[in-house]
């Protein structure tokens, strides 16, 4: 069977388990008129990108506490620069989307780019990812779930990523130090400097209100950072400061809630 029906066979399974909540290969199997081995191969895929969890004999659907928080409307500053930061992005680039509330906007923004590669660490994203229409190859960091971050980290996260090369990664701040780079709440970063390593590009996307915000734990100094994409209430010091550490900086036009 070709790559095309095997994509459709398993957007079906998931269109499926979200409906049921759970499957049983035989009742797939059947349903599909396909070998029990093609529906446990479909199961374990679909598990690796984060769509499922298999059960014997079958799967259910994520929980719904772990899925929720992409169906949160986003806020129209974010998507703003959600969209301001997609034209950044090419055909048949590979591309990181770290997980955030600013990161999640770019993923309806990917819909017309063609052949793109993307992988993220966190669920919701992932299932966005694979209703788009475009059908992005889509690739999960796996490893340690942190409630905290609503992702995956840790060292396995990291190994996986080491693997391939990127040419972007999108990330979020909780703020900027205007003096050092990114800053967050999350003690976890080292998966964020993996994913700057493996990137030949880092876009960083905030609201400009967390701008000259001095929180304690450095995620990215400026020296990893290429772009920075904010709204335009940045204050003119501010800008200068940042495009003073050698940073491009996009303004994406601020917009009201």
């Amino acid at each position: 069977m070709n790559k095309r029906n095997t994509q459709q066979r398993r957007h079906s399974i998931i269109t499926i388990l979200n409906e049921q909540g759970e499957v049983s290969v035989d009742e797939l199997s059947l349903r599909f008129e396909t070998s029990e081995v093609t529906i446990r191969k479909d199961l374990a895929a679909l598990e690796k990108t984060g769509l499922l969890l298999r059960r014997y004999g079958g799967a259910v659907a994520i929980p719904d506490e772990v899925t929720q928080q992409f169906s949160a409307k986003i806020a129209p500053n974010k998507l703003s620069i959600a969209k301001t930061a997609a034209q950044l992005i090419k055909d048949h680039n590979r591309i990181i989307i770290d997980s955030g509330t600013t990161t999640s906007g770019l993923i309806e923004q990917l819909n017309d780019k063609r052949g793109l590669v993307v992988m993220t660490n966190a669920l919701h994203l992932a299932n966005a990812i694979h209703e788009l229409e475009n059908e992005p190859t889509l690739l999960m960091t796996g490893g340690t779930w942190d409630p905290h971050s609503e992702s995956f980290q840790g060292q396995v996260a990291e190994q996986v990523l080491r693997s391939y090369n990127f040419d972007q990664l999108f990330i979020g701040a909780d703020g900027i130090d205007l003096e050092r780079g990114t800053t967050t709440f999350n003690e976890l970063t080292g998966l964020s400097k993996v994913m700057a390593e493996v990137s030949r590009e880092v876009i960083v996307m905030v609201d400009s209100d967390k701008i000259g915000k001095r929180i304690p734990n450095l995620e990215l100094p400026w020296a990893k950072v290429s772009v920075l994409v904010t709204d335009d209430r940045i204050d003119e010091s501010a800008l200068k400061q940042i495009s003073n550490q050698g940073v491009r900086v996009l303004l994406a036009p601020y917009a009201h809630e």
